[in-house]
């Protein structure tokens, strides 16, 4: 890929400003850093050993963590760098590279918890139909699309920006190559097109769906008669809001609300949320209060000791 006016090399900036908390920021970027690479893989292991996790539902969590081992991996090890040497070198192409991975997972991420809280409507509302509908083989289907259409995703906005300008100076004021920080290196302003594929056909569609899920789901939960059977089915949907509320939360307010008058310190603020304590969330939230998730963590932790 053929870059215009001859650059090579971006500078991120990160976060210049710690002065004597450079070392607690890191160590702490490392701790999360390696339980959200355990947390995540224990997520997708136990999937693959336990036969009580070969569910549609169990499925869909296991390609979320996937995604969140991807965004960590693309993001936090340039992070760790940016904040240990107070600053970082990457190249264009590394740059790119880093967002097709980034914007990869994300997409992909959007469009499976809006999949999720569908597989959780089906479950509520059509119990009936569920198994029919949710098979092995459609859910493969769907995830297979899913990751295509966050690859695409990614490819659409490099092309997009293939043949625009750069503006010196080549300095990118955060701690990775997120989209609207390139795309103020541009000449060009390319702000309505970033919101329009940033925001409509990423965020907003897959939330309409969620909630449009949602409040089907509360009208069904609310016609059950006990409080003990409304209390179970909310229960069954309680993580997957939880990680909604987190994800999208951080995401709207980087992605949809104006950047003017945002300063730069709340907006990586936001991002170290969105892609780095989230990733580290998602397996907390979805195995802590799973008997599923923990009779199967007990069951490989004792075949694991008696071998």
């Amino acid at each position: 890929m053929v870059f215009t006016n001859n650059v090579t090399t971006f500078i991120l900036l990160g976060f210049p400003n710690l002065h004597n908390f450079t070392f607690v920021f890191f160590s702490l970027l490392v701790l999360i850093y390696c339980g959200t690479i355990l947390g995540n893989l224990l997520i997708v292991v136990l999937y693959f050993v336990s036969k009580a996790l070969q569910s549609p539902m169990y499925f869909f969590i296991t390609q979320l963590s996937l995604c969140d081992l991807m965004v960590t991996a693309a993001v936090v090890p340039v992070l760790l760098h940016t904040v240990l040497y107070g600053g970082s070198t990457m190249t264009v192409s590394g740059c790119f590279t880093q967002f097709s991975f980034y914007a990869t997972s994300e997409c992909s991420e959007c469009l499976l918890l809006a999949y999720m809280s569908y597989d959780r409507y089906l479950a509520i509302c059509n119990p009936l139909r569920y198994h029919s509908i949710m098979s092995h083989t459609f859910c493969v289907a769907s995830v297979s699309i899913i990751w295509l259409l966050g690859f695409t995703f990614a490819l659409i906005n490099i092309i997009l920006t293939h043949n625009l300008h750069f503006c010196a100076p080549y300095a990118i004021d955060h701690f990775y190559c997120d989209y609207e920080p390139i795309m103020q290196l541009f000449c060009s302003d390319y702000s309505i097109a970033h919101k329009l594929l940033m925001g409509f056909s990423l965020i907003v569609g897959p939330f309409i769906v969620i909630v449009t899920s949602y409040v089907l789901i509360a009208i069904t939960i609310l016609r059950i008669p006990s409080t003990t059977g409304r209390h179970k089915a909310f229960s069954t949907c309680s993580s997957h809001l939880i990680v909604v509320s987190i994800f999208y939360g951080t995401l709207m307010i980087v992605y949809m609300f104006p950047t003017k008058g945002k300063t730069m310190i709340l907006r990586k603020t936001l991002s170290l949320m969105n892609t780095v304590v989230t990733p580290m969330l998602n397996p907390i939230i979805y195995t802590l209060r799973n008997k599923d998730f923990k009779e199967a963590f007990h069951k490989l932790k004792s075949s694991v000791q008696s071998n």
